[in-house]
C-alpha cells in the first residue's frame, strides 16, 4: 500500500506543461518521474471534471454538466472509499470539491477548516475564492496551499491528499494561454511546487502532478479542442503504469489510486485503471 498525494493544478494545457514546468521536465529527464498525456471528460469545465476525477463516472453519470451543479455527489469515490478503508484523507482545495464529497451547501465558518474522523474527507482545509473576477482573482497563494497540505501530512499522518489551485486557470481566462503573463505564471509555479515535491517524496509519498482540464489560447475550456482537454501528467513513484505513449483516459485516475493506496476499486469505476494494484 502506498501513501499518495495528487496535485491538481486547475487549466493548464498540455503544451504548456512541456514548455514552461522546467523542474517536473528536469525530474522526467533525470528518470525520477513519467510523465503522460492525459485527456479530460467532456464537458471540459472545472466542476465536471472535478467530480469524474474523484468518482470515475462522467458528467452524463454524475449530472454535473457545469460549475453551477456542485451539490453532494451519491457516487463512490476516491475519499469515501479510501475512509471507508481506514485510511486517513486530507484536501486543500476549492469549496466544491467539500460540497462534492463531503457535504453541501458550503458554510464557510463550519467548513473551511474541519477535521473529522468519521467523514470521507478526514481532514480538510478550503476556500470559496468569493468575490472573483477577472481583476481580482481571489485566489490563495500557491505557496500557503503546498504548506497546508504539507501540515496535514506531517500533522495528522494523512494517507491519501488532494490539492486544488485554481491560480493558473484563473490568469488564463484573463489573459489567455499564449503571452508573456502566463510563461511566468507557469514558471513561478513550477518554482514554488518543486521544493514541497522533494519534501512530500522524502515523507514516502507518491506523487501525482497534473490538471483537470487544458485551456485554449483566448483562455476558454468547456468544449472539446484537444488544447481545451488535454494536459499532461507527472508521476512520481514505483508503480509502472502505460506505455509513455498512451493517451490516458481522466475517468482511469479514480480506480488507479485506489489501487495504489490498497482500497479495492468500487465497481462504478469501471475505466480501466491508470495503476494496477
Amino acid at each position: 500500500m502506498a501513501k499518495l498525494l495528487l496535485i491538481l493544478i486547475d487549466g493548464v494545457p498540455y503544451g504548456n506543461w512541456r514548455r514552461l514546468f522546467g523542474n517536473l521536465e528536469g525530474w522526467v529527464a533525470q528518470g525520477a518521474a513519467r510523465i503522460w498525456r492525459m485527456r479530460s471528460v467532456l464537458p471540459s469545465t472545472s466542476a465536471s471534471c472535478y467530480a469524474s476525477i474523484h468518482t470515475g463516472l462522467p458528467p452524463q453519470v454524475t449530472g454535473v454538466w457545469g460549475n453551477e451543479a456542485v451539490r453532494r455527489l451519491d457516487h463512490p469515490d476516491i475519499f469515501s472509499e479510501a475512509s471507508r478503508a481506514g485510511l486517513r484523507t486530507g484536501a486543500v482545495a476549492h469549496s466544491f470539491w467539500s460540497e462534492f464529497f463531503n457535504r453541501a451547501p458550503f458554510d464557510v465558518v463550519r467548513d473551511i477548516e474541519y477535521d473529522e474522523p468519521g467523514g470521507p474527507i478526514t481532514h480538510g482545509r478550503f476556500h470559496t475564492m468569493y468575490g472573483y473576477n477577472l481583476i481580482n482573482q481571489a485566489t490563495p497563494a500557491d505557496h500557503d496551499l503546498f504548506g497546508t497540505l504539507t501540515r496535514l501530512c506531517e500533522g495528522h499522518g494523512i494517507d491519501y491528499g488532494m490539492l486544488h489551485t485554481c491560480t493558473l486557470d484563473s490568469m488564463g481566462h484573463r489573459f489567455g494561454h499564449a503571452c508573456a503573463e502566463m510563461d511566468h505564471a507557469c514558471y513561478a509555479l513550477d518554482a514554488q511546487l518543486a521544493p514541497f515535491v522533494q519534501r512530500w517524496r522524502n515523507a514516502g509519498y507518491e506523487v501525482i502532478v497534473t490538471a483537470d482540464h487544458g485551456q485554449d489560447a483566448r483562455g476558454h475550456h468547456g468544449g472539446t479542442s484537444d488544447d481545451q482537454r488535454d494536459f499532461a501528467l507527472y508521476y512520481f513513484g514505483a508503480a509502472e503504469g502505460p506505455a509513455p505513449d498512451t493517451l490516458l483516459d481522466q475517468l482511469s485516475l479514480a480506480p488507479g489510486i485506489l489501487n495504489r493506496l490498497g482500497v479495492p476499486v468500487p465497481a462504478s469505476m469501471a475505466a480501466l485503471p491508470l495503476f494496477e494494484r
